[in-house]
């Protein structure tokens, strides 16, 4: 064997998943067929639950050093408000973080490289087979030459458009909204908004979305034409420093194991940003699946198998939540704007309500259970 691990994919995901591989003592090699990393952050949000286990490695530090902390969330409709969901005290040590997902990425890299591990780029997964003793996998190099490579386990952490999963034949089972939601990283000037929060304006058949990421610099998205112009009162915009547009899809894998091949990540599940859950759930799916590898590599058969059974569950309850959440903050069709003016004020009050988005939001709605 080469590795006891092929991870595909050298994003969060991926990374992480050789850190906690690393860890247990296992070997990895990580490949990516972009030829550099990523330089623009869909991810802004690190949660508590992401910075507990990266604690159990040496790497929350290091994040928490660059990040800045967000306390909350404010609600308003058309500006005014309308409550505050506040996460105080919601772990022990560890709070809402902001940081782009560029420096997260690097942060684990560089960790990688103190293990001697460095993702190998512009290095393509074509195909894979695999018996009851290892999987077999074809790597495509920038010169058409094809590197055949033999690994214990292959661990896909490619995407929502996963060659791995492709590779397994798994239906990425889910509906999509059809609306085009845009994307700011803008400066703004004058703005009244307390940069310790995110803000969430409720606006006829939308919202907008304001995040300070850094001085000066906030996050924008919404899913209402006119974006720029749906700014508090008094805010006047700046030059954007990026931006873009995506659509939303909630889908899930219909199974995340094959054998000795396994996924997470985007390429596992994908779901609305209305919660900050992507990165951080697939960090949590690298967490379980290097704790289960390394038992089945110990002789323990049926470990891989649970990962799938643990993440499976998991996976299904997160995108339920974020897409009824979604659903809500959305507001279409009218019915569903006119129920969110009255639930959000309710549910900053109520304090069951609150707790259970507020866990959600901070990755503390279940436990990173291994068994």
């Amino acid at each position: 064997m080469t590795s006891d691990v092929l991870i595909v994919g050298a994003g969060p995901t991926g990374l992480a998943a050789g850190l906690f591989l690393a860890a247990r003592g296992l070997s990895c090699r990580i490949v990516d067929k972009a030829a550099t990393p990523a330089t623009t952050s869909r991810a802004q949000l690190i949660n508590p639950r992401t910075l507990e286990l990266l604690d159990g490695i040496g790497c929350a530090a290091a994040l928490v050093a660059e990040a800045r902390t967000i306390g909350g969330v404010a609600f308003y409709h058309h500006w005014e408000s309308v409550g505050v969901l506040e996460f105080g005290d919601v772990h022990p040590r560890f709070k809402m973080s902001v940081l782009p997902q560029t420096r997260t990425e690097a942060i684990l890299a560089a960790a990688l490289a103190e293990k001697g591990i460095v993702p190998e780029r512009r290095l393509e997964l074509e195909k894979y087979s695999q018996d009851e003793a290892g999987v077999d996998a074809v790597l495509l190099h920038p010169s058409r030459q094809r590197e055949t490579v033999r690994t214990s386990l292959l661990f896909g952490a490619d995407g929502a458009h996963s060659a791995v999963r492709k590779g397994m034949g798994v239906a990425f089972i889910g509906s999509d909204f059809p609306e085009e939601w845009p994307l700011y990283d803008i400066h703004l000037h004058n703005c009244p908004l307390d940069p310790e929060l995110a803000h969430i304006c409720f606006v006829d058949g939308g919202l907008v979305f304001l995040m300070c990421i850094r001085d000066g610099v906030w996050r924008l998205f919404g899913d209402v034409p006119g974006l720029v112009g749906r700014l508090p009162p008094g805010t006047r915009a700046g030059e954007p420093v990026w931006q873009s547009a995506f659509h939303i899809a909630h889908r899930l894998a219909e199974r995340e194991v094959d054998g000795r091949v396994a996924i997470g990540g985007d390429a596992a599940h994908i779901h609305s940003p209305v919660a900050a859950r992507g990165m951080n759930l697939g960090i949590e799916d690298a967490y379980v699946f290097s704790a289960c590898a390394a038992d089945m590599l110990k002789g323990e058969a049926a470990r891989l198998s649970d990962y799938g059974r643990l993440r499976q569950a998991t996976h299904r309850q997160v995108v339920s939540e974020v897409e009824r959440l979604t659903q809500l903050a959305r507001g279409r069709p009218s019915v569903i704007g006119i129920f969110r003016q009255m639930f959000v004020p309710f549910m900053t009050m109520y304090p069951p309500a609150a707790r259970a988005v507020k866990n959600l939001v901070t990755g503390l709605d279940h436990n990173a259970d291994l068994s």
